[in-house]
């Protein structure tokens, strides 16, 4: 593990139904989806490698034989897959089935439809310098509007002056956009609901307690979720 990381592990969230990436989803997994003639878990993967993210856990469902076969000769990150082909578990249950792969540590987990380019420090060690595990159950790294391509939604998320998050008040515009990647504790997930729950459950008792904080991304931030985000995308990708 590379000494400015918090962790040396990351769970790749990749077992969605891809429906809002149709039809290109009706022949292959979402995260094979190809932008800019690469699929797009492995810009992630990319970035862990660069990191020194030693390890990878993905979760697969939809089409989980192609997920397993392109992953199968991954050595850096070296992938492990959390199988979910029996049951659909949403992003926290992903997660707490995951952790016999993860371990007992912090564990980065990000999301395999986005796309971002770092500022000055790359995402995994600006959410490393962040982190107090003495505080925080988790830590978001958030983006402005500005820096946010793609996304024309209201935010997700406020932040005080002291780095923790509240969510963005009904009828309102928040300043700032969850990337999709985040910091854990395992503080995060105890007692945590069986089966398919959201990682929103737990981050509202997290906001509750005080201990939900974020930092905000320097770079640029791509949401590629539907086929008509892929063309913009791959413009600003490749300079246009």
């Amino acid at each position: 593990m590379s000494k400015s990381l918090a962790s040396d592990v990351a769970m790749v969230l990749a077992a969605g139904l891809g429906k809002r990436m149709r039809p290109l989803t009706a022949s292959r997994p979402k995260p094979l989806v190809r932008v800019a003639g690469k699929p797009l878990i492995d810009y992630t993967l990319d970035k862990l490698k660069e990191a020194g993210v030693a390890r990878a856990v993905v979760n697969v469902h939809y089409m989980a034989d192609q997920m397993i076969a392109y992953l199968a000769n991954r050595t850096a990150p070296a992938v492990s897959i959390s199988d979910e082909t029996a049951s659909l578990l949403e992003t926290g249950g992903g997660m707490v089935k995951a952790l016999p792969l993860i371990g007992t540590e912090p564990f980065f987990c990000v999301n395999s439809d986005n796309i971002w380019l770092d500022g000055p420090t790359n995402a995994f060690a600006a959410l490393s310098h962040a982190w107090d595990a003495a505080q925080m159950d988790a830590l978001l790294l958030l983006v402005g509007h500005a820096r946010a391509y793609n996304h024309d939604g209201r935010g997700d998320f406020e932040l005080d002056p002291l780095g923790r998050i509240r969510r963005r008040k009904p009828g309102r515009v928040a300043p700032f956009i969850f990337t999709g990647i985040q910091l854990v504790s395992q503080r995060l997930l105890r007692d945590a609901p069986a089966g398919s729950f959201s990682t929103g459950v737990l981050w509202d008792r997290a906001i509750a307690e005080g201990r939900l904080f974020g930092i905000s991304h320097t770079g640029l931030w791509f949401e590629v979720g539907a086929p008509q985000m892929i063309a913009p995308t791959e413009a600003a990708l490749l300079g246009g």
